[in-house]
């Protein structure tokens, strides 16, 4: 059966619960699902390494109108339960025959709000980074190891939606809810498009049609989103990067000790960066309207020597 063709099956379908997961079970995980050492001991791109002139070649090829949709949402500058710390702006525009124009951003856009780009050393467990990098590199001038600007070159490969709500005939799934490992195996057979080694995964919870309908939220405390136990099934799927319009993780997580497992377990031990507080509602409305769920992804962070991340505005191209 076609995605397509899945519309409403979910009232004969239930939706399986996930697995409880333990804290000793993401600790095991971190050594089992572990990428470090795999590109030498001084790598400091992880995933992003299968991402290789083949795989762009192949993503440029899968161009065929030119429809460009934007991943990012404009920056909001009003204070929200979602977004405590709004960037601040400041503009002046002087001068009268010629006149110029400045203005000056101040951003702490990791967190619920801003679309971003997490970097490798974004997070640590007992006191390492990826690749085993100590936490220690990391002080108030940034990173000595793993900074974002180590993704000069971008990326630029196939990206994959993973469309949940559509899967389950709703909106939008509703804060707290976690994706399961079935979902995503039963969404890439009823899609027909594999993932493959150097993808970027993008996995839609609606977040932005629940916001727009009722409103924000309290989204560091509640968030739709993937379940720990789906770990093991995205290092198999050997992804280069994941992102989607929450923060990857379902929070609450359900897991003792870790509020944020699958951050730690992609950036820490897999080395996959993640996009966080992606816009996938036009990309959605796009891919289904072309019956079309695989497609080029282009994103490149600021070059800030040392940044745990950027703000990012990735671009899809059908």
């Amino acid at each position: 059966m076609a995605i397509g063709e899945i519309v409403g099956a979910h009232a004969i379908c239930a939706q399986a619960n996930p697995p409880e997961v333990t804290r000793e079970q993401v600790q095991g995980w971190l050594d089992e699902f572990s990428n470090w050492g795999r590109w030498g001991p001084d790598d400091e791109l992880g995933t992003l390494n299968l991402i290789t002139a083949e795989k762009r070649l192949n993503a440029a090829s899968m161009v065929e109108d030119g429809t460009v949709v934007s991943l990012a949402r404009d920056v909001n500058k009003d204070t929200a339960p979602d977004n405590p710390q709004p960037i601040g702006h400041s503009a002046r525009f002087s001068g009268n025959r010629i006149g110029w124009g400045s203005d000056s951003y101040t951003i702490n856009y990791h967190g619920y709000s801003y679309s971003h780009i997490d970097a490798l050393p974004h997070t640590g467990v007992g006191g390492r980074l990826y690749n085993d990098y100590s936490t220690e590199t990391v002080g108030e001038n940034g990173a000595e190891k793993l900074g974002v600007q180590v993704m000069q070159h971008g990326l630029f490969t196939r990206a994959v939606l993973i469309d949940i709500p559509r899967l389950r005939d709703v909106q939008f799934l509703e804060p707290g809810t976690a994706i399961t490992r079935e979902e995503l195996e039963r969404w890439e057979r009823e899609s027909g498009v594999e993932i493959e080694p150097g993808d970027v995964l993008l996995v839609r919870t609606g977040r932005w049609a629940k916001r727009a309908q009722d409103g924000p939220w309290a989204a560091g405390r509640q968030l739709a989103g993937l379940h720990a136990s789906t770990a093991g099934w995205l290092r198999g799927k050997d992804i280069a990067a994941i992102g989607s319009d929450g923060i990857t993780d379902v929070l609450p997580s359900g897991v003792e000790g870790f509020t944020h497992p699958l951050h730690q377990l992609l950036l820490v031990g897999m080395g996959t960066p993640l996009f966080d507080n992606l816009d996938l509602e036009e990309v959605a409305r796009e891919a289904a309207a072309r019956g079309r769920w695989s497609f080029l992804f282009s994103a490149a962070p600021m070059r800030i020597p040392g940044g745990l991340g950027s703000p990012i505005n990735p671009l899809v191209i059908f």
